[in-house]
């Protein structure tokens, strides 16, 4: 189980990792089509109704923020993470936290995440992931 647990932790590495911006680094959000299944569904629920976006509707906006100057020196990371593994399933509830310059103000935040992950024949993946800012 140990290996198990230590690859659903790089994937959610490198899903936080795709939106860094920070010292001029670019952002790789092609990283979130390769840890998600293709038909995976992203929830954010920090505000008034729930987003609910498939992978192009969640990556499309935050792709052109994190390039076109309005989201800069952007980073989020996992703070602590509570995660269990039933045979071929696996679900996973992250404390996070992010930081940055939006619109060239600076602001700093966290939240929570729950994220399901399946393994699949090429490897563990996201299948889901749902958030609420604090």
């Amino acid at each position: 189980m140990p290996e198990v647990k230590a690859e659903l932790d790089q994937l959610m590495r490198t899903f936080m990792g795709a939106f860094t911006n920070t010292h001029g680094a670019r952002p790789n959000l092609e990283a979130v089509r390769e840890v998600f299944v293709p038909q995976a569904m992203i929830v954010n629920n920090a505000g008034a109704e729930p987003v609910i976006d498939d992978l192009d509707a969640f990556i499309t906006p935050r792709e052109k923020i994190l390039t076109d100057g309005t989201l800069t020196e952007f980073s989020e990371w996992e703070v602590s993470e509570r995660t269990e593994v039933w045979g071929s399933v696996a679900h996973r509830f992250s404390e996070y936290a992010k930081s940055g310059y939006r619109d060239g103000v600076r602001f700093e935040g966290a939240g929570r995440k729950t994220t399901q992950f399946i393994r699949t024949p090429a490897g563990w993946r996201m299948s889901s992931m749902a958030w609420d800012d604090l």
